[in-house]
C-alpha cells in the first residue's frame, strides 16, 4: 500500500511538474516580449504560478520517491493551504459576482450596463486609476471597437439597433442611448446641442477616444468579469476535487511511511 501511494503521488506530481514548464516558459516569454501595460500585467502572475507549481511538485515528487519526511510534511502543508485558499476564492467569486446584469434597451438587440449595479468590491477595482489604465490598455490593444466598426460597416441606424453587441462593445464603443446622440456609424456619433441626460458618460464620449473612460465601459468590463469568474469558479470546483484526491493520497503515503517506520523500529 505504501508503494502504491508513493507511486501515485510521484506520478501526479510529475505531471504537475511537466505542466509547470510551459506555464513558466510562457510567463518568461511574455516578460521579454511585453510592449504594452496589458502584456506586462500578465507576465508576473503567470511566472508566479509556474514557479509555485514547479516547487510544490518537486517537493512532492522528491518527498514521495526518496521518502524524505520533512519534504512530505512541507508538501502536505502547502497543499492544505492551497485547498483552503482555492475554496475561499471560489466562494468569494460567487459572492462578488452575484449582483449586476445588463438591461435590455427597448427596440434594440443589445443591452446596456450600469456600474452601480455591480458589487462595491468590483466597482472599487475598476474605479482605481492604476487598475483602469491597465485594463484600458488591454481593451485598446484588443481593438474591439475597430472590429465592431468593420462588422457594422455601411449599416444604417435601424440595422445597427438590431445588432447584438457584447458588453464591451456596448459599453466602450458607443455612447449610452439615453444621451440622444445622432448616429453616423457604430463608432461615430454627433453630440446634440443640448444633452438632457444627467449620465456623466454623455460628456465623456468623443469620436476619437470613444467611451473607454465611461462608467458604461467599466460596467461592460465587470459584466465580462462576472461571466468569466462564474466559469473559473466551476473549473476551481473541479480542480479542488482533484487537489483533495492528491492530498488524500499524499496523506495516505505519509501515514503508511510512519506505520512502516514503527514496525521496522520494533513498535507494536
Amino acid at each position: 500500500m505504501f508503494r502504491i501511494s508513493n507511486n501515485l503521488v510521484g506520478i501526479l506530481n510529475l505531471l504537475t511538474f511537466l505542466l509547470s514548464i510551459p506555464i513558466l516558459g510562457g510567463g518568461i516569454w511574455l516578460s521579454t516580449r511585453a510592449t504594452s501595460d496589458c502584456e506586462k500585467f500578465l507576465d508576473k502572475p503567470v511566472i508566479a504560478i509556474g514557479v509555485f507549481l514547479m516547487v510544490v511538485s518537486l517537493a512532492g515528487l522528491i518527498g514521495a520517491c526518496c521518502r524524505v519526511t520533512w519534504l512530505l510534511w512541507l508538501y502536505l502543508f502547502v497543499m492544505f493551504l492551497l485547498i483552503v485558499l482555492l475554496f475561499c476564492f471560489t466562494v468569494f467569486a460567487f459572492v462578488v459576482t452575484n449582483k449586476g446584469a445588463g438591461k435590455v434597451v427597448s427596440n434594440t438587440g443589445f443591452k446596456e450596463y450600469r456600474l452601480g449595479d455591480y458589487s462595491n468590491w468590483l466597482q472599487k477595482r475598476v474605479n482605481n486609476d492604476k487598475n483602469w489604465r491597465k485594463i484600458k490598455s488591454c481593451l485598446q490593444d484588443s481593438k474591439i471597437c475597430d472590429h465592431l466598426a468593420k462588422e457594422t460597416n455601411n449599416q444604417d441606424f435601424k440595422q445597427f439597433l438590431a445588432t447584438s453587441l457584447s458588453p464591451l462593445q456596448s459599453g466602450c464603443c458607443k455612447p449610452p442611448t439615453e444621451c440622444g446622440f445622432t448616429y453616423q456609424s457604430s463608432t461615430s456619433w454627433t453630440k446634440p446641442a443640448l444633452i438632457n441626460s444627467t449620465n456623466p458618460d454623455c460628456t465623456k464620449w468623443s469620436n476619437d477616444g470613444l467611451c473607454y473612460d465611461c462608467q458604461s465601459c467599466k460596467a461592460g468590463v465587470l459584466a465580462n468579469i462576472k461571466k468569466d469568474w462564474k466559469k473559473v469558479a466551476v473549473v476551481n470546483i473541479i480542480f479542488l476535487i482533484f487537489l483533495l484526491v492528491v492530498y488524500s493520497v499524499g496523506c495516505c503515503a505519509f501515514r503508511n511511511k510512519e506505520d512502516n517506520g514503527r514496525w521496522k523500529g520494533g513498535y507494536p
